[in-house]
């Protein structure tokens, strides 16, 4: 059994690029001026001449990075969320998607957590953003252990990958020996016959101790993983709603076109379920504490159960 470890996902994913640096000699690392808010400084420190500071210019690097791509390296280019996937949204479908380069986005300081730094930069839209370009792999990764495994994953992956990173730090729950990663597979942590939780992200460490809460008051709720938002795991997502009948989504992301449509649009199609959404519910965030802000706006374990027994109350 891995040792719990405590870390904001983003710290996870500087140390992991950094390890990678070791095996894949063409690895290079791109950043917005920002090297010491993602992470990326851990790599600049150890190999200064594959590190390129692009300056307060995101669409440029992406641009770059699309070139280096094309040369044969494998560049990770990154920034804020807001910035990497939405102000860099053009070079990225068009210089990144279009001609399906090997190029890795990693979005730090994504959603309400950012805390203080307000609306302007608690991007809630990268999400639905990147699962738009045709052969985009979007990833949010959910503690330590699997932004780690996300970041080997997405190196060995050939094409372009969306990289979800956090600020806030969150307690790791994937510590057993038998974790496994793989892009497009979700996870079980929880089984249960009585209804369906899909959490991603920050997220699913809040629903994971709803779950558990519940359990104490005799709701058997089944608890999933979504590290994958594209491409998703439609077959593990029908399963649950077959048996278990109705579906909570839990985001830290606008309630439209994250993770909640996601699983909506594969239902559908294939199992028409009951599906309650729990997310950024079409505002705008604002400056605060992170976890003041996570409750303000329903991210929290209690909400979660709340939404789920009323769910259940349903006729």
């Amino acid at each position: 059994m891995a040792e719990m470890v405590k870390k904001a996902t983003r710290e996870s994913y500087g140390l992991a690029l950094t390890e990678l640096g070791d095996k894949y000699p063409n690895l290079v690392v791109l950043d917005a001026d920002l090297a010491e808010a993602t992470k990326t400084i851990f790599f600049k420190r150890k190999f200064p001449d594959r590190f390129i500071d692009c300056g307060i210019a995101e669409c440029n690097m992406i641009g770059v990075a699309a070139g280096l791509a094309a040369s044969g390296k494998i560049p990770f280019a990154n920034s804020f969320a807001m910035f990497s996937a939405g102000r860099a949204f053009e070079q990225v479908r068009n210089s990144v998607g279009y001609p399906h380069l090997n190029v890795k986005i990693g979005g730090s300081h994504a959603g309400i957590s950012v805390g203080e730094d307000g609306a302007t930069h608690q991007c809630l839209e990268d999400l639905a953003l990147m699962r738009t370009i045709p052969g985009m792999v979007v990833l949010n990764p959910a503690d330590h252990y699997e932004m780690q495994a996300a970041v080997r994953a997405a190196a060995a992956y050939q094409g372009p990958v969306y990289i979800r990173l956090g600020r806030l730090a969150v307690e790791s729950f994937n510590n057993n020996d038998d974790y496994h990663f793989e892009i497009g597979k979700g996870i079980t942590l929880r089984d249960g016959k009585d209804i369906t939780v899909i959490a991603t992200g920050l997220m699913v460490s809040r629903a994971l101790e709803a779950v558990k809460d519940l359990e104490k008051q005799g709701i058997d709720a089944r608890l999933i993983n979504i590290h994958t938002l594209k491409p998703l795991d439609r077959e593990l997502i029908v399963k649950a709603a077959r048996e278990t009948g109705k579906v909570v989504t839990v985001e830290e992301h606008n309630v439209i076109g994250g993770l909640g449509d996601a699983v909506c649009s594969v239902l559908c199609e294939e199992c028409p379920t009951p599906v309650v959404k729990i997310g950024v519910n079409d505002v705008f965030g604002h400056s605060g504490p992170a976890l003041d802000l996570l409750e303000e706006f329903g991210l929290c374990a209690s909400h979660i159960e709340k939404v789920v027994k009323e769910f259940l109350a349903r006729k």
